[in-house]
């Protein structure tokens, strides 16, 4: 099969040849229909997470057919359609897994990461984190539910429920952000979005999905805030959002990776406020948000590629040039 592969952070991905994976027992062989190209594939592909798998296929937000199922996987089939997210295995075993926060496993595996992943002709995937999707969305409309949708749902979850937060800011308006943020509306929240000053494209883009109001993330909102999510990977924005929020509030951070946080009076996290991170997600969330998702109905903003230009894809992301999600299509 071909496929894109890193062999060293800090380099550009290959295209090569590699043998068509055999699923093993409770596993599917998947071909790969769309590929998401997150954030996250950034922080692998740049050597800013470390120890990932190497050679390494990238790639976490996968929509594929099963064409081939392992040994015990009884409750999928071939030829149906999936989603492959990025958590891809979990212990069962651990503290963290037996108190239903899969998510912080010890020894969880993550795809496109610890697991080849999606950007390839096929992939091998645990057929227990693999799942359904809604015959709504199409292949490259659905890639990015996977994870900028998982990671945003779980991220709204923790800032507050809709009666405590109704004043939501999110900082970084990207794929992650104007998924989240119909899911907001949907839920009557108001929704405050701050981009890069002076990124007028992005303030549009934020906008047209129904923001209340739009800002640079220098600017203070014309409301205090309930909450705050923070997408974009800069740590100064955590003080940023600080000084937004009213005493009692969160400020999440919803990336894996972000630079590091300025020191700030402690006067800003005075007040009951609170600073959380999001970490992975857990299969309940994937039921959740991929359940929810036609009925709101999400509508997702894309940009697609051919798989074999997966680096351009990259190198647009690392530059802030994609609006919405992009997304790879094999075009092997």
């Amino acid at each position: 099969m071909r496929a894109m592969i890193l062999e060293k952070p800090g380099s550009a991905l290959r295209e090569a040849e590699l043998g068509t994976p055999s699923p093993d027992p409770g596993q599917v062989l998947v071909r790969v229909l769309a590929c998401g190209v997150c954030r996250t594939d950034l922080h692998v592909v740049d050597g800013e997470l470390p120890n990932p798998k190497l050679p390494l296929v990238p790639g976490h937000e996968i929509v594929g057919e099963i064409v081939q199922c392992g040994a015990q996987v009884e409750h999928l089939s071939a030829g149906m359609r999936v989603g492959i997210p990025w958590l891809g295995w979990t212990c069962g075993q651990c503290d963290y897994c037996k108190t239903n926060r899969e998510n912080l496993c010890d020894n969880a595996r993550f795809t496109g990461y610890t697991i080849d992943g999606g950007y390839a002709e096929f992939t091998v995937a645990d057929a227990a984190f693999c799942f359904p999707l809604d015959e709504s969305y199409g292949d490259i409309e659905a890639a990015p539910l996977l994870c900028a949708g998982l990671i945003g749902y779980r991220s709204l979850v923790m800032a507050g429920s809709a009666s405590e937060a109704t004043h939501l800011g999110i900082y970084g308006f990207g794929g992650a952000a104007h998924i989240v943020t119909q899911v907001a509306i949907h839920e009557h929240r108001q929704v405050y979005a701050f981009t890069r000053p002076g990124k007028k494209s992005h303030q549009e883009f934020a906008r047209s999905m129904g923001a209340t109001w739009v800002g640079g993330s220098d600017e203070l909102p014309p409301h205090p805030l309930d909450a705050a999510i923070i997408f974009a990977p800069a740590g100064p924005l955590v003080v940023a959002a600080l000084r937004a929020v009213r005493k009692g509030s969160r400020v999440v951070c919803g990336g894996i990776h972000m630079s590091d946080i300025p020191s700030f009076p402690y006067s800003l996290l005075w007040g009951e406020r609170s600073i959380l991170s999001v970490a992975n997600l857990t299969r309940a969330d994937a039921r959740s948000f991929l359940s929810l998702a036609p009925k709101v109905p999400i509508r997702t903003e894309t940009e697609s590629f051919w798989m074999s230009n997966a680096n351009e894809a990259l190198d647009r992301l690392r530059s802030g040039r994609i609006q919405g999600a992009a997304v790879l299509v094999p075009n092997w």
